[in-house]
């Protein structure tokens, strides 16, 4: 018995928010924007708890369950309700959850390391038979509207996957990894507003996914050859281009939501998931390559067969 997704949900807040309507307040433009980090527009104004709660509730619908079929629950997100609880209490409240929730915070990585905690916690002896993960920020919030370097890239969203037990599906390797020591390049003191050094962010972003996907490959036995379908996360085109340019993953295996969603942190990787199955990509016996990397900087990537 292994483990599948066995439904996929999302969340995005109404206001839109375009490259055009940015520069009527800061020194840019769409092409400028497009041009370095495909994104043409960005989605504002979300509570993360509710988009959690919305994108939940699909999911667990559209894998043709109920609130009581899930066993554990898990929240990443960087951008909480309250310093406490945690925001997975009221997301457990409001879906009407009755099991254990806790949240995860690996910033942009922290849908790949709650899928990795909540593999394990289902293989264990007595572990749950389904867990619902979720993805959910409102950076918005935390964003410095004055600041072209920040403003133009993140939004808001919400991405959840129902897995469970099941003989279809399994994950293949995966590979986790952190670096505090640039823990100063990208940041957000309590009460203050995101701040990154672009250019160093970029390299070590390239640097940090590129090798992880060949550690995760390298487990899994495989090659970039091998993999039907790549789930970034969503935090720059070029970033995305430069990987499968060192990796040889292919883009044209590659899916992507940044076009019209912006980097949504955590939640992305399950909103690019959810592209990826309405396009009918995800289907069963293929292998998935999912990879992210966020502040920390932290980084994962897992090798899934579908």
């Amino acid at each position: 018995m292994t483990i599948r997704v066995a439904g996929i949900g999302t969340a995005l807040p109404e206001k839109i928010v375009t490259n055009d309507e940015l520069a009527q307040s800061i020194d840019t433009n769409d092409q400028w924007i497009r041009d370095r980090s495909g994104i043409g527009q960005r989605h504002v104004g979300g509570v993360t708890s509710e988009l959690a709660t919305e994108a939940g509730i699909q999911a667990i619908k559209n894998a043709g369950l109920t609130p009581d079929d899930i066993g554990l629950l898990i929240v990443c997100t960087t951008t909480p309700d309250q310093q406490l609880p945690a925001t997975s209490a009221v997301v457990q409240r409001d879906i009407g959850l009755s099991c254990g929730a806790f949240d995860i915070n690996a910033v942009c990585a922290g849908f790949i390391y709650s899928y990795v905690v909540a593999y394990g916690q289902m293989l264990m002896p007595g572990g749950p038979e389904r867990v619902l993960v979720i993805g959910s920020e409102s950076l918005s919030r935390i964003v410095d509207w004055s600041d072209r370097g920040t403003a133009i890239l993140f939004g808001d969203g919400a991405g959840a996957a129902v897995m469970e037990r099941h003989e279809q599906g399994e994950m293949l390797a995966y590979d986790l990894g952190s670096n505090g020591e640039l823990q100063d390049i990208l940041y957000a003191d309590h009460g203050g507003h995101i701040k990154m050094e672009g250019r160093e962010v970029f390299k070590r972003a390239v640097r940090a996914v590129s090798g992880s996907v060949e550690i995760a490959l390298e487990k899994a036995g495989m090659t970039a050859d091998d993999i039907d379908v790549v789930i970034p996360h969503q935090a720059n085109i070029r970033i995305i281009e430069a990987v499968s340019q060192r990796t040889g993953l292919s883009m044209e295996k590659t899916h992507n939501v940044i076009e019209f969603t912006g980097n949504t942190s955590s939640a992305t990787i399950p909103l690019t998931l959810a592209e990826a199955e309405r396009n009918g990509a995800l289907q069963p016996g293929q292998i998935v390559l999912m990879t992210g990397f966020g502040a920390g900087m932290a980084w994962g990537t897992a090798v899934v067969r579908w």
